[in-house]
């Protein structure tokens, strides 16, 4: 087992570099544990032009590369592997990579979430070209274009109406006829004239080489069109109506998944599994504290995360103190 760290980070993203930066001026000597996919969601954002300080936008990598070399200046040891399991029932705490061990006195969970895709080739090969997951960050780049939105929750009616402000006209494609949304949320994206609604139907294929030129649906008046497909069976052949559907962009608001599987059992976390904090960035665990988007379904973007992450930091700091004064 190796000597054991002030702090250990668990994560990559925004909230962890920040945090590992805020620790390590602090000297606090972290070990930022980043997984095999550094960097986080923004690893996958072409063009970032909502983080301050980048008035002509910066590419999402190179954002991230920015951030670890930062991190990594100030004495952050960076470790680019997944954690296989954490141990936080005693302290030190424990955590392990691979048949490695890990301990330190307090922990920092910043390990995100991701968006649910559809999980079709031309949906990840158009990501950052007309696809994304984030109304937010990627609307501004619509302006006066068409666009379809994924989805029947909150989030979809969220989504479709924060990004009529920018497009020319923006479709709700939900598989049902009935929608998961609140009667507020739903009425208020009914009311849009900009919104336009394709129900019992689905996105087959996301159509386009190089950027997003439209997509291909599947509709049967009885929902969940594409369940009834066996696999690698045409549509049309399953009698299923299909036809080619005009658009410059896709927005996926099907939900986030927090990267949460390794912590179950060792942190509360809700019923969607993303941590519960008690108060500020503190979770269930004294001494193991939350930062970013695993905790945070509602903002989820790269300056609050890097907030969150200042904040676990200075937390860490403050409750090491405390520890060593008892």
């Amino acid at each position: 087992m190796s000597d054991i760290r002030n702090v250990i980070i668990i994560g990559s993203g925004p909230a962890g570099l920040t945090a590992a930066l805020y620790a390590s001026r602090a000297n606090l000597k972290p070990l930022l544990i980043g997984g095999y996919q550094f960097g986080g969601q923004l690893m996958l954002t072409t063009d970032v032009e909502n983080y301050p300080g980048f008035p002509d936008g910066i590419q999402g990598p190179e954002m991230m590369e920015l951030f670890k070399k930062q991190a990594a200046r100030f004495g952050t040891d960076i470790l680019e592997k997944d954690v296989d399991r954490v141990d936080f029932s005693a302290r030190p705490f424990r955590v392990w990579v691979e048949d490695q061990e890990h301990s330190a006195k307090a922990i920092i969970l910043a390990t995100g979430a991701n968006a649910k895709w559809l999980g079709i080739p031309s949906e990840k090969r158009l990501q950052g070209k007309g696809v994304s997951a984030c109304a937010t960050c990627d609307g501004f780049f619509f302006k006066e274009k068409r666009i379809v939105v994924i989805g029947g929750g909150d989030t979809a009616m969220e989504e479709a109406t924060f990004l009529t402000r920018f497009a020319s006209k923006v479709t709700v494609v939900h598989r049902r006829e009935e929608f998961r949304a609140s009667k507020i949320m739903l009425d208020r994206a009914r009311r849009n004239p900009k919104i336009d609604w394709l129900t019992n139907a689905e996105v087959h294929e996301v159509l386009g080489k190089d950027k997003v030129e439209g997509v291909r649906l599947v509709q049967h008046p009885e929902g969940n069109p594409l369940s009834r497909l066996k696999a690698g069976q045409d549509p049309k052949q399953a009698g299923l109506q299909v036809w080619d559907y005009a658009a410059e962009g896709l927005f996926l608001a099907i939900g986030h998944e927090p990267n949460t599987k390794f912590l179950e059992g060792a942190v509360e976390l809700d019923a969607k599994g993303y941590i519960k904090v008690r108060s500020m960035t503190n979770t269930s665990v004294p001494g193991v504290f939350a930062a970013g988007d695993v905790h945070d379904p509602r903002y989820r973007q790269a300056v609050t995360a890097a907030g969150a992450g200042c904040m676990a930091a200075i937390d860490v700091e403050r409750w090491l103190e405390e520890q060593a004064g008892h």
